[in-house]
């Protein structure tokens, strides 16, 4: 190694050099995880079928398990949208589009408005694409009764894990109406999607039936979408998060508290693709999904951040709105008290 390129090595920041360690994807570790995914999805997805005819209710139960599957697919299409689960670009693309048709999203648009939320994550300049709408307090007050009706409509619970996922997954990712006409490559994204998408639902339809291709992969879609969202969530809305004004924004800062560490028992862990070590993740987007777990076991940086259980995930339901003077995320009922206490 030369002189110049080791005294490059030593200018950077001691978190880059330590997060490279783990940003070479292994071919056979990511083949492999295509296959424990893809498999038990298929058999599943198989064993939802054939019990319509004993009882819906055992679908139901079935399509618990199918939709963790779902989600794992999905951390898949979400490595590849980071060029992290294969070394080569073309394999996480072509791999990427083909998975995002099982989940219903448009891979190259959503790969660029993902990398649009990493970029800005914690900038209350910069919200945009990618991001669960949060105001702060003062813009929420600014706001009339119908803003402020919209805004509380949005962070009710059943709309925010249920109905808006749901929606956002089977009917939003079909139309291209946010897309800038300018992100020719993303509006196609969403057409070849669709395309994608109609011709699964109609060969499953002739093979299966299309009443029983929608009983069974309706629930899934559901239950897939709330877990998704719930997991992006709970990982960023949290009380002593990350939002800073762009002039005092820091990429590090906001990875390593605007992220959590979703501390989840093993089995879910498995399920959710490690996105648990999302602080890991937000700092580095590079690092395969199955290198993550080493690299907070080894880094003792990683496990100094805040850590969110599946009990104390609840807690963060109704944090609505970011108080700038405390810098914490504040729900609408602390908000009552704090302008019955100024009155």
């Amino acid at each position: 190694m030369s002189s110049k390129s080791k005294g490059s090595k030593a200018n950077k920041p001691e978190w880059i050099q330590i997060v490279s360690k783990y940003q070479k994807p292994h071919t056979w570790k990511s083949v492999w995880q295509i296959i424990n995914t893809t498999l038990p999805y298929l058999v599943l997805w198989y064993l939802m079928y054939r019990s319509l005819a004993v009882s819906y209710w055992i679908t139901l139960g079935l399509a618990v398990i199918t939709a963790g599957l779902h989600a794992r697919v999905f951390i898949i299409q979400h490595d590849c949208g980071h060029n992290s689960f294969f070394k080569s670009r073309k394999a996480n693309n072509i791999i990427g589009a083909i998975f995002g048709v099982v989940t219903l999203t448009p891979y190259a648009y959503w790969r660029k408005t993902h990398a649009m939320h990493h970029a800005t994550s914690g900038d209350l300049d910069f919200r945009g694409p990618g991001d669960i709408d949060t105001l702060t307090v003062q813009e929420y007050l600014d706001l009339d009764w119908k803003g402020r009706l919209r805004y509380r409509l949005f962070r009710n619970p059943i709309v925010m894990f249920v109905i808006g996922p749901t929606l956002m997954f089977a009917l939003f990712h079909r139309i291209p109406v946010k897309t800038p006409r300018a992100w020719k490559r993303e509006r196609r994204s969403v057409y070849l999607t669709n395309l994608g998408i109609a011709a699964v639902v109609v060969a499953m339809g002739l093979l299966v039936g299309f009443k029983e291709f929608f009983l069974v992969q309706g629930p899934v879609i559901v239950f897939a979408s709330t877990i998704g969202v719930w997991l992006f969530y709970v990982q960023h809305q949290f009380e002593d998060t990350y939002w800073r004004r762009h002039p005092k924004w820091d990429y590090k800062t906001a990875a390593l508290q605007g992220s959590s560490y979703f501390k989840l028992p093993a089995v879910l862990q498995w399920f959710s693709g490690n996105i648990g070590f999302h602080h890991i993740h937000h700092l580095s987007p590079l690092i395969p999904n199955y290198k993550l777990q080493e690299a907070f076991e080894e880094n003792e940086m990683f496990q100094e951040v805040e850590t969110v259980t599946i009990f104390s995930s609840f807690k963060t339901i109704f944090l609505n709105l970011w108080d700038e003077e405390s810098k914490r995320l504040v729900s609408f009922a602390h908000l009552k008290k704090m302008k019955a206490n100024t009155a």
